[in-house]
């Protein structure tokens, strides 16, 4: 992290010469070497006890109550996408083919949304009699998107063999790259999954996901392919790898239409995942999945009892041990059903991928169940066609031929549609969104020792904020003057020590300053915060903010969480005036402290730098920097950070270089026109920091007013 202005100038005064690690007190303490796995190990024992929970009542699952099972997967699904949108025109156009010998591939484009442009390629035999059995055939991650030789290969094989099969790019592959840069002549971001996170955490603030366009564009594809007068309608299967295999458990559990199933690389369990990769890109997590106590299994059951085959790699890294308890689980199910015959397992010694075994082993499935015959097929040579080749489009990208609207557009106008309340955001709003949940009583606190400086003291300490976590803090006590004295709670998102300058500025102003590392952030980082070259610089500590959403959670409450209980401990100090606290907070620090002061009125004034601005800031631009821990699911359906600003009038409040999405000072009048209505309310300023700025003299009024 680059230092800020605030640690280069102050005051005139020289700082400590000291290391940025000068308040991480838990280094040489043995009972805190594990201090980085609290986050995680947390939130691994929230899901398990959800898990534990469904194993239950899973045991019970019979005919008797299937179909009341397969509603609750269903709806747990519809609430973590925000629904599926209205049926439209598919307004579906071929726009070419390729000839082969014994099938020919037709280039589709549909419309699963109005503008909504979907690429796909039909695979169709030409020896038999229709109408065929089908297969729906979603896709994984790999490049060139339809046009991987692997899904040419099976998809030829499939034709040749007598079943008609559509495959299509989902969104940021192939010709539908969402966020296309003409100049690069390709995605912003490179990886189709970052694109999926990336616009996965703006359909989130509205309360949607992108499994929403994903599982929607499946489904159009279905009703695609069923309009083909080649197809029985009454002998559909659908497979996939990887994504497509995600995608292959979402449609198989939402869809009746659908009789045959067979996703390859990607049922495991949640247990292992957690133990293991943890959870993957935007659209494989719904958020309350693991808070609604729902496991990969249910993926299956939802299905049940029609045929399903799951498919495995043994050196998958969806964990093989996770794929086998999921498929003995389902077994059990299908086996009390009377159906346990129209349940399998292949594995295979090898890693990800649509290997040929597991090819093998959906051709028998395919043929027993949708031609009732025992017959192996057998792949052979295929001509595989270039990326262009396949094109449905001229140049290749339906955005930069056709235009229309990608996912960015569409969730941005769902979130223009919303219709927020607007200030004052209630408490009983916050508490539910947030899902926070403090303790009574005061915090247990744990001294770790002092610090003397000339004209103040550092107190060392660790404090329970519930459960499982302990949150270290360092206590700045002013030796005088005697008797009782403002306090200040400072909350950084780089964690306490990013916040040295602030506490030393507080300090001698004579206030009694508490700076935290609210749960993963300072010396509570987890360890995954870091993993991967691309996921840490956009999204952060991924893994803790998704494994929240997933139990209904988020991280902003429990940080709240933390700063109450923090609040706790300092309004209890003896040298402490309760009735004058104040909140600082910096960078993504601010965002949870601000939802502290609306809860909690012993916040008397409040200043943010370098916040963001607004979740709709987010939404807006395309592009967007270290938003997802900050993340509320359906926050813009309920409130904005601005309408919480203009919540807590007339408690002041100062807003010191507000920050767009990238973390970046915006301009102003921008920032005033976020904050019209608090600016109106007369309890909030708006503040531009000069580089040459001394700390001081921006926060003199908010040190010395009250």
């Amino acid at each position: 992290m680059k230092p800020s202005i605030f640690s280069l100038c102050l005051l005139g005064v020289v700082l400590w010469a000291q290391t940025p690690g000068e308040f991480d007190i838990l280094a040489n303490h043995t009972d805190y070497r594990e201090i980085r796995n609290m986050l995680p190990v947390y939130l691994k024992r929230l899901a398990s006890e959800r898990l534990a929970e469904r194993a239950r009542r899973i045991e019970g699952l019979s005919a008797r109550n299937l179909d009341e099972h397969r509603r609750r997967v269903r709806e747990a699904i519809l609430r973590g996408i925000g629904g599926l949108p209205e049926r439209t025109p598919l307004n579906a156009r071929v726009t070419g083919v390729l000839e082969r010998e014994d099938y020919r591939i037709e280039k589709i484009i549909f419309e699963s949304q109005p503008g909504f442009h979907v690429t796909a390629n039909l695979y169709l035999p030409k020896g038999g009699s229709p109408p065929y059995p089908a297969v729906l055939y979603p896709l994984g991650h790999e490049p060139g998107a339809k046009a991987y030789p692997v899904w040419q290969r099976m998809l030829a094989t499939l034709a040749r063999n007598g079943y008609v099969a559509l495959a299509w790019d989902t969104v940021g592959q192939g010709e539908r790259i969402q966020l296309y840069d003409e100049d690069f002549g390709g995605s912003k971001l490179v990886q189709s999954t970052l694109e999926h996170t990336m616009q996965g955490i703006q359909c989130l603030l509205v309360g949607d996901s992108l499994a929403r366009y994903t599982i929607w564009d499946g489904i159009r594809a279905l009703d695609y392919l069923l309009s083909r007068p080649e197809v029985d309608a009454k002998r559909v299967a659908v497979t996939g790898n990887s994504g497509g295999g995600t995608h292959t458990a979402y449609l198989a559990a939402l869809e009746d239409r659908l009789h045959v199933a067979a996703p390859s690389c990607y049922l495991t369990s949640w247990s292992r995942l957690l133990d293991t990769i943890g959870p993957q890109d935007a659209e494989q997590c719904f958020p309350g999945w693991l808070a609604a106590g729902l496991d990969h299994a249910d993926f299956v059951l939802a299905f049940a009892p029609k045929p399903y085959l799951i498919l495995a790699a043994i050196r998958d890294f969806f964990s093989i041990a996770g794929a086998r308890a999921t498929y003995a689980e389902a077994r059990a199910v299908f086996e009390r059903l009377g159906a346990g015959e129209r349940i399998g397992m292949g594995e295979a010694d090898d890693g990800h991928g649509y290997s040929e075994p597991r090819r093998r082993a959906a051709y028998r499935w395919f043929e027993r169940w949708l031609k009732g015959a025992e017959r192996e097929i057998q792949e052979s040579e295929v001509l595989i066609a270039r990326e262009d080749e396949l094109w449905c489009t001229r140049r290749g990208q339906v955005v930069a031929e056709l235009g229309g609207e990608t996912v960015f557009t569409l969730n941005r106008k769902r979130a223009e549609a919303l219709k927020r309340p607007g200030p004052p955001v209630s408490r009983q709003t916050l508490v539910g969104l947030l899902a926070v949940s403090k303790p009574a009583g005061s915090p247990l606190v744990k001294p770790l020792g002092v610090m003397e400086r000339s004209g103040y003291r550092i107190e060392k300490l660790v404090y329970e904020s519930e459960p499982g976590i302990e949150i270290p803090a360092v206590l700045a006590v002013p030796a005088t003057p005697a008797g009782r004295k403002p306090g200040v709670i400072v909350v950084h998102g780089a964690g306490k020590s990013a916040a040295r300058a602030e506490l030393e500025m507080f300090v001698q102003s004579g206030m009694v300053v508490l700076a935290l590392d609210a749960r993963g952030w300072g010396e509570t980082r987890p360890a995954t915060a870091t993993k991967g070259a691309d996921w840490p610089r956009y999204f952060g500590d991924y893994d803790s903010a998704m494994t929240s959403l997933l139990l209904d959670r988020p991280l902003v409450g429990q940080r709240v969480t933390d700063i109450l209980r923090g609040l706790d401990l300092l309004a209890a100090h003896a040298e402490v005036d309760p009735g004058r606290i104040c909140g600082a907070g910096l960078q993504a620090g601010g965002i949870p402290l601000l939802h502290a002061a609306v809860l909690d009125d012993r916040i008397r004034k409040l200043a943010l730098e370098r916040t963001l601005g607004a979740y709709e800031c987010v939404v807006r631009h395309r592009i967007h920097r270290g938003i997802f821990e900050s993340v509320v699911f359906g926050v813009l359906k309920a409130y904005d950070l601005p309408d919480l600003a203009a919540t807590l009038a007339p408690r002041k409040l100062w807003l010191i270089d507000v920050a767009n999405q990238l973390g970046e000072p915006m301009r102003p009048e921008e920032a005033r026109g976020l904050y019209a209505v608090a600016l109106k309310a007369g309890n909030t300023q708006i503040v531009r920091r000069r580089p040459e700025q001394p700390l001081a003299s921006v926060h003199r009024e908010f040190i010395e007013t009250w």
